[in-house]
């Protein structure tokens, strides 16, 4: 039996409770089902083993209301991405001072043979993101296959000995976020289009590994929406999970205005969702308050979108100026504070 399908749009204003309860819920159920348990701040912290948020971005920007999102600042740091920053003060030249202690007071760091001086980082988030080192062995007898590495960027390094026998040794440096964009102008039905930021090999050259290590865009070339999922290895939900989400859902308007798509869905996932003790009053006093409607995110005029252009214009991944976001709307409640751990 063949069943008509019917398609509905529910209107925005009939879609539920504003985007921050889904956070507010994520804390309440940390609190109350959560575990206490050390970790490497010395810091206790109450945690839940695996976590989700949903986001739908056409009912607006999920930033937090209970307290006020230090919007300028994340958008510096995802710039900072961008731009594969490796060093805080880049950061703290795009607004953004939530690296400097990881740079410049993690005492494990301050060790690393790997670290170059103040405000070093290594090869963190961005730079994974735009910079993944690629490399190739491949067996010189197969000229075909060198041939076709070649055609595709990679620089032959030189012939080194793998277990007694000859290789030849290729690298190039992958830009994954711009693969991602365009992938989705080419082929929007590819369910392959992600980047991350997990590499084994330089962990032990980062003042801190990633832990939002994992995106995929998901376009409907059918609706022209794009959607984000985002996993989170471990995430300090009382100051990072903000962020992280103002953040993510920044990127993922900003590839579909670059892309021709508008933004919907953002789907956040966290391995371990966790709360620091110090932070414990902060967020008690936000479930004492009622989340404010999602403000909109607002995307310069200058930085152009493909659906009304009609061009493709991916070199913006490297123009946007912090400037170039804001959040129009936003109500939020008083300050409030908490340190970070390191």
């Amino acid at each position: 039996m063949r069943y008509a399908r019917r398609e509905s749009r529910v209107p925005a204003r009939h879609l539920g409770l504003p985007p921050m309860h889904a956070y507010l819920t994520l804390v309440r159920s940390i609190l109350e089902s959560g575990t206490w348990q050390d970790n490497r701040t010395g810091i206790r912290s109450i945690s839940i083993p695996g976590a989700a948020m949903r986001f739908d971005l056409a009912r607006g920007f999920p930033a937090i209301t209970t307290r006020r999102l230090p919007f300028k600042s994340a958008v510096g740091e995802l710039i900072g991405f961008l731009r594969a920053a490796r060093s805080a003060a880049d950061f703290r030249a795009l607004g953004c001072k939530v690296w400097d202690q990881n740079a410049n007071e993690n005492a494990a760091w301050l060790a690393n043979p790997y670290r170059l001086g103040p405000d070093w980082l290594g090869e963190i988030y961005g730079y994974q993101w735009r910079h993944w080192p690629a490399y190739k062995l491949l067996d010189p007898a197969r000229s075909e296959q060198v041939d076709d590495a070649r055609a595709r960027g990679y620089e032959v390094l030189g012939e080194v000995d793998v277990d007694g026998e000859p290789q030849v040794l290729l690298y190039k440096a992958i830009d994954q976020l711009r693969q991602c964009l365009d992938t989705i102008v080419a082929r929007p039905t590819d369910r392959r289009i992600l980047f991350h930021a997990w590499n084994c090999a330089e962990l032990d050259q980062m003042a801190l590994p990633p832990c939002h290590l994992l995106y995929q865009f998901l376009p409907n070339a059918t609706s022209r929406e794009l959607s984000l999922c985002l996993y989170v290895r471990s995430n300090d939900v009382g100051l990072g999970a903000p962020f992280n989400l103002c953040e993510a859902a920044a990127l993922l308007s900003l590839v579909a205005r670059l892309t021709g798509y508008a933004p919907r869905w953002l789907s956040y996932f966290i391995g371990d969702a966790h709360i620091y003790e110090n932070q414990l009053e902060m967020l008690h006093e936000q479930l004492s308050r009622e989340p404010y409607e999602a403000p909109a995110l607002v995307i310069s005029d200058r930085v152009p979108a493909m659906a009304e252009t009609g061009r493709y214009e991916p070199e913006w991944l490297d123009r946007v100026e912090p400037d170039d976001f804001r959040l129009d709307n936003y109500r939020f409640h008083p300050p409030l504070t908490a340190p970070m751990a390191v």
